[in-house]
């Protein structure tokens, strides 16, 4: 399978303290991967770096072949990479007007608008929520309207932290549903998680971050 992404000497410091010293990491197109360690190893902080959301060192970086620099960070990263909070941040507007949010930051509307932004919500089984206030939605709500947001804008590589984190029952079971719907589709998705049941899933591939280092499982 063809490496999507390839970083080598990935080192991100606070002051002389290095949080972690990657020497590879290598991500393959239309892959899932979730990323372990104890609290504080730094996997958060990886996907912020990955998302061009933190700054870091890095040796080299290839995305689809091509080498590009880590920073600043470049406009084909930032437009195949999309990076999903842990607690995603709602703007006080509707669920429609989330989810196509990014759209109208590339300058798409009218009509368009209205097609890539249902296609969205029905994908992520949200369409009975469009006109509804973000206020009004649960934990598990607010998470699927994040990842039709994130994938209304057709990312090479989806970066999710802690996915279901805080939410049980049907809710948990609907947001794992969408990752293998998300790979179906051709994406990569790195998941920095503890979550059993994704860990579990089929296809999905393990990194662990220790000690500063990252080991594949």
């Amino acid at each position: 399978m063809s490496a999507l992404l390839r970083i080598e000497g990935l080192v991100k410091r606070f002051g002389r303290t290095a949080l972690f010293e990657i020497d590879q990491l290598e991500i393959a197109a239309a892959s899932a991967y979730v990323l372990t360690g104890v609290n504080g190893a730094g996997k958060s902080t990886l996907l912020r770096v990955l998302a061009g959301l933190e700054p870091a060192q890095c040796a080299r970086l290839q995305f689809e072949g091509q080498t590009l620099p880590l920073h600043p960070y470049p406009r084909r990263l930032r437009d195949a990479v999309v990076y999903v909070h842990q607690h995603p941040a709602m703007f006080s507007t509707s669920v429609a007007a989330n989810v196509g949010y990014g759209l109208r930051a590339r300058g798409i509307g009218g009509a368009e608008w209205v097609r890539q932004v249902a296609a969205a919500m029905e994908w992520a089984g949200i369409t009975h929520l469009r006109d509804t206030p973000p206020t009004a939605l649960s934990g598990g709500e607010k998470q699927r309207v994040a990842l039709a947001r994130a994938r209304v804008l057709a990312p090479r590589l989806l970066l999710l932290d802690e996915p279901t984190a805080n939410l049980d029952g049907a809710a948990r079971e609907q947001v794992i549903a969408l990752v293998p719907a998300l790979m179906a589709e051709g994406r990569s998705v790195v998941m920095a998680c503890h979550d059993r049941d994704l860990i579990g899933l089929p296809a999905v591939q393990r990194l662990k971050l220790r000690d500063g280092r990252l080991q594949s499982r």
